[in-house]
């Protein structure tokens, strides 16, 4: 009795979506015929990992803990090739504080925000995926007190707080072609993730959340928030010289205006923070 040999058409096996899709369809077919000694498996438990070892991310239902996995390997490009940390300690340790103590406030208090002083003399502070946050020393010598500088780094924490950078990491994929049905490269999310970071493409209306935000996480921690509106001022009043902390963060004067007015309105605010000598004393290491 002749029997049909099976095979597969070269010119399907070379598409990118071939082999994920022969991965799910092996699998499904395993559960339908396997007897089921114990509890049921839910296909939704079983697809991240089928696809783990094409490293595939699924940027519209990203879990806390890819987050926290993607943050870590774009702080590991950054810091291999485009920053350079300062590694004075008692300057981490004090930036470390008031970042911790934002954090207990802030949206999204569960993830392991890691805090960094970044050696650079341009007035600027980013923040990546997974509760990464960065802080020049330019930013440093800058502001007054603290409560200025924590108005900044509760900014940050306000664009994780609100997920902007995965959303802006989704329309990117999306408008370069590099997304597919089952998702996206790991290696091209960091890749992407990493120009993010460095050019800060942001929109109008995540700065006005992430201002919201920032606010709300700056109060309840404390903090004056008249911090955050006399930072803003002073960097305008630079003029031609735009520092790029406002270079990347568009309509600044009109900010100034909704955060006052929120502060105006709100049944009570914070004041500590405005001690400019106790301020000078803890970033002393920079003022040499």
């Amino acid at each position: 009795m002749n029997r049909k040999r099976f095979s597969i058409n070269p010119r399907f096996s070379q598409k990118p979506w071939f082999y994920p899709f022969v991965s799910v369809i092996v699998a499904t077919l395993i559960c339908l015929v396997t007897p089921v000694t114990t509890r049921a498996i839910d296909a939704g438990q079983l697809l991240p990992f089928i696809l783990q070892g094409v490293q595939v991310i699924q940027l519209s239902n990203m879990s806390p803990r890819q987050e926290v996995d993607i943050g870590k390997q774009i702080n590991e490009q950054l810091l291999s090739s485009q920053v350079k940390l300062n590694r004075n300690s008692a300057l981490n340790r004090y930036v470390q504080q008031i970042g911790q103590r934002l954090v207990a406030n802030s949206d999204r208090p569960d993830l392991p925000y890691t805090f960094q002083v970044v050696e650079d003399d341009t007035i600027n502070a980013f923040a990546t995926l997974g509760g990464f946050v960065y802080v020049n020393t330019g930013l440093l010598k800058t502001a007054d007190n603290e409560a200025e500088l924590a108005s900044v780094m509760a900014h940050e924490i306000g664009h994780i707080g609100g997920k902007h950078l995965v959303k802006q990491m989704r329309q990117k994929a999306l408008a370069s072609g590099l997304a597919s049905a089952t998702g996206l490269d790991r290696n091209q999310a960091v890749g992407i993730g990493v120009d993010l970071a460095l050019n800060r493409p942001r929109s109008r209306g995540d700065e006005y959340d992430a201002d919201t935000r920032g606010l709300r996480t700056l109060t309840s921690s404390g903090y004056a928030p008249s911090g955050m509106v006399s930072f803003m001022e002073k960097l305008l009043k630079k003029g031609s010289s735009v520092p790029t902390f406002l270079s990347t963060h568009p309509a600044t004067g009109d900010r100034i205006k909704a955060l006052q007015s929120a502060i105006n309105n709100q049944p009570r605010s914070g004041s500590a923070g405005l001690d400019s000598s106790n301020y000078q004393a803890n970033i002393k290491a920079l003022l040499r």
